[in-house]
């Protein structure tokens, strides 16, 4: 792959770039949310609601705007991250002061399992 030139894929899914974006913004709007990660308003409000709907978030009205908070002790749907909590997940992509987390390494097994 050539250099600056960004990959087609995506490494996390529209729902955890969602959910990142209520958890730096609680009062974001879905058409902030929806330019921010790349997709249509109404993709936004639909990811909004599967969310809320699976307890990932909860949504207070506020005058005409809604204000989120993150579930954060929720579970993470995926298989591999059962046993981690929504909370892990945002501590890994972002931190409270705004900076980039340093980046941590994993150990493989010689038989190529991880972390045993």
């Amino acid at each position: 792959m050539a250099e600056n030139v960004p990959p087609r894929w995506k490494l996390l899914t529209n729902h955890a770039q969602v959910l990142v974006c209520i958890a730096h913004d609680p009062g974001v709007r879905l058409r902030e949310i929806s330019e921010r990660v790349g997709i249509t308003e109404r993709a936004a409000h639909r990811i909004v609601d599967e969310l809320a709907g699976g307890g990932y978030i909860t949504r207070e009205r506020n005058g005409r705007r809604n204000r989120y908070t993150v579930q954060s002790g929720a579970p993470l749907p995926d298989h591999i991250g059962r046993v981690e909590r929504v909370a892990a997940l945002l501590a890994v992509l972002s931190n409270a002061n705004g900076r980039t987390p340093a980046p941590t390494a994993v150990p493989v097994a010689p038989s190529g399992n991880v972390g045993q």
